[in-house]
């Protein structure tokens, strides 16, 4: 799962990053409201911790213009005020929920968990497709016919998190790169081909139906043509 946090206090931000790194989160990190806006818009992230107090554009106005935009991507609202009427504030402008600083780092994972589970529409942390299920805690894919699994990699794991989660889509190798190597990375369209490659052998050795196809010229698409 990849998680933006747009967050200026440096040392906040870098402890954050580590924590939620040591969690297997992707995490992208932006100080200001102007790059957190343009990041949000690019709708490549599963859950946004979004700071109200933040230079140029505050997390207020950010959180209204994603949702003008029809962008869905659940917010955590990160503040240091706790009055009611911010709280209020910060969920009528478009906030999922809202965490008031300090916090206790358990509390800051419960609340992803919980709208991971509303990102990827699940209630217990099972994803399904056909006849095949991954355990988002474990990283575990399982065939239903033959109660066979095996445990994924990390980028294994995030190509069919993604797949599923879009199964009605095909995919370019380009929303592919982006959502799991991230902007910054140097990764080039053959990577993508070398773990998609890793994927159908897991599921080839679960024996499953379910299937990766390409889609000449355009990208991927999960299929199964016999459930």
């Amino acid at each position: 799962m990849r998680i933006l946090l747009v967050e200026d206090e440096k040392r906040m931000a870098e402890a954050l990053c580590e924590i939620l790194r040591l969690e297997k989160y992707e995490v992208d990190h932006y100080s200001n409201g102007i790059d957190g806006l343009a990041a949000i818009e690019s709708n490549i992230y599963d859950i946004v911790i979004l700071d109200v107090m933040l230079p140029e554009m505050d997390g207020y106005e950010i959180a209204k213009n994603v949702r003008s935009q029809g962008i869905v991507t659940p917010i955590l609202m990160l503040t240091a005020k706790a009055e009611i009427d911010d709280k209020v504030k910060g969920l009528d402008s478009g906030a999922d929920d809202y965490l008031t600083k300090p916090f206790m780092t358990k509390e800051l994972l419960a609340r992803l968990r919980a709208l991971g589970r509303r990102t990827l529409g699940t209630t217990d942390g099972i994803l399904s497709f056909a006849d095949i299920t991954l355990d988002t805690s474990t990283l575990t894919l399982s065939c239903a016919t033959n109660g066979q699994s095996v445990r994924l990699s990390e980028k294994e794991y995030r190509i069919l998190e993604y797949l599923i989660a879009n199964s009605d889509q095909i995919l370019t190798r380009e929303q592919l790169a982006v959502k799991i190597w991230g902007f910054d990375s140097e990764t080039e369209y053959n990577n993508v081909e070398v773990y998609m490659s890793f994927t159908r052998k897991k599921l080839t050795f679960v024996g499953a139906k379910v299937e990766i196809k390409a889609v000449r010229g355009i990208g991927y698409e999960l299929r199964c043509d016999d459930v």
